[in-house]
């Protein structure tokens, strides 16, 4: 869903959340995550980690930045664009 039309009260499903449409609910769900408190307790790079596992490929660096948007949300934070994020995950994890 887009971040503006995003409502916290109102998210009960994984696509309810900011930047999240079918394909990633379904990359969230073979992660273990089928509801948008499962991702309460998560580590964002350890999710892309696992998802990059899991496909046998290094998936493109923007979906670690909607897993970095995903899990901020779930802690409190605001819906924010993906790319807000951007820049947080090139400090932290540059070569990627």
């Amino acid at each position: 869903m887009h971040p503006d039309k995003v409502r916290r009260e109102a998210v009960r499903t994984l696509t309810d959340l900011p930047n999240v449409g079918k394909a990633t609910a379904a990359d969230l769900q073979r992660l273990g995550i089928h509801q948008p408190q499962d991702l309460a307790d998560c580590d964002a790079y350890t999710l892309y980690t696992e998802l990059c596992r899991l496909d046998g490929v290094r998936h493109d660096p923007c979906v670690l930045d909607v897993l970095l948007s995903l899990v901020a949300f779930i802690q409190g934070g605001s819906a924010q664009p993906w790319w807000a994020f951007t820049a947080e995950r090139k400090a932290r994890w540059p070569e990627l």
